[in-house]
């Protein structure tokens, strides 16, 4: 297979890939997350935005002061926060796999056209150097 069709193969195969990976749901993507604190007497829910969604606290808790509240759902928002970055496995932007794959296709189709321009050059001079070693 030439090269230029090879590069293009694994070039294709390469934006499948990608296509599938933009589709298909991904095992690291974030979905909303709750902790508790205080034997469950509060907890907080952070949405898939990882924004604090909810917070809860159970009537007992009431008893125990105000401090105590504040002491636990500090707790339980830390504690989601973790699960949260735990689950995304990065703390980095997610990538934007379309815009991704746009960019990887206009690669392609520009390198595909430089290939076959440079190809029949190629085949320009190799025949301008075989004519000339046939004495013409």
């Amino acid at each position: 297979m030439p090269e230029g069709e090879e590069a293009a193969q694994r070039l294709a195969q390469s934006r499948a890939a990608l296509a599938q990976a933009g589709a298909a749901p991904e095992e690291n993507q974030a979905r909303p997350v709750t902790a508790e604190s205080a034997n469950g007497l509060v907890s907080v829910t952070l949405g898939v935005e990882g924004r604090v969604e909810l917070i809860n606290v159970e009537p007992k808790a009431f008893k125990e002061g105000s401090d105590f509240i504040a002491e636990h759902v500090l707790l339980a928002v830390n504690d989601a926060l973790d699960q949260r970055a735990a689950m995304v496995g990065t703390e980095e932007p997610v990538l934007d796999l379309e815009a991704v794959d746009q960019s990887i296709a206009e690669i392609q189709d520009a390198s595909l056209a430089r290939f076959g321009a440079m190809s029949a050059s190629i085949t320009q001079v190799m025949g301008k150097l075989g004519s000339a070693g046939r004495g013409v």
